[in-house]
């Protein structure tokens, strides 16, 4: 089974979540063929060069041969090249399992956020993710978990169907 693990890959933070997730995807789904984009040094070597569209090519063939796409949706905005691999793998109609992990999710239920918000926009206590975006994974077989037990959980009940 192959799959691609989509999310930046510059930052310390990004790279770690990133060995993290591959890690514990790798370990609990048998026979997993798991494309991280950092892994891949011919183009993602920083000391060396690869244009753009030698890794546009790379990344697009690497989706292309997924049956899966793992994107981890986290931060102030979904990085771009994240948002373009979702919106280039829900072409192909196949399942995007999406990783947000704000915390600010937490808590939708709280009456004093919502009146804080109602009352004042500038109060916004929750966090805002490109309805676009969140569309596109939404019309897969996917879905969009807050912890990566729950979206490996997902992948594996989506494959038992």
């Amino acid at each position: 089974m192959k799959a691609y693990l989509a999310n930046g890959l510059f930052g310390m933070g990004d790279r770690l979540l990133n060995s993290l997730i591959a890690s514990k995807i790798r370990e609990e789904i048998d026979e997993i063929d798991l494309y991280v984009p950092q892994e891949n040094d011919a183009i993602n070597d920083k000391n060396s060069y690869a244009d753009s569209v030698t890794i546009a090519k790379a990344d697009m063939n690497r989706l292309r041969d997924s049956e899966f796409l793992v994107a981890v949706i986290d931060g102030v905005e979904i990085d771009s090249g994240v948002a373009a691999e979702i919106g280039a793998f829900y072409m192909m109609d196949k399942p995007i399992f999406a990783l947000y992990t704000d915390v600010r999710q937490q808590g939708r239920d709280n009456k004093e956020k919502i009146q804080g918000l109602i009352k004042d926009g500038t109060e916004n206590q929750f966090m805002y993710r490109n309805l676009f975006v969140v569309g596109l994974i939404k019309q897969t077989q996917g879905g969009i978990y807050s912890e990566v037990e729950d979206l490996i959980q997902g992948i594996k009940d989506y494959f038992k169907r």
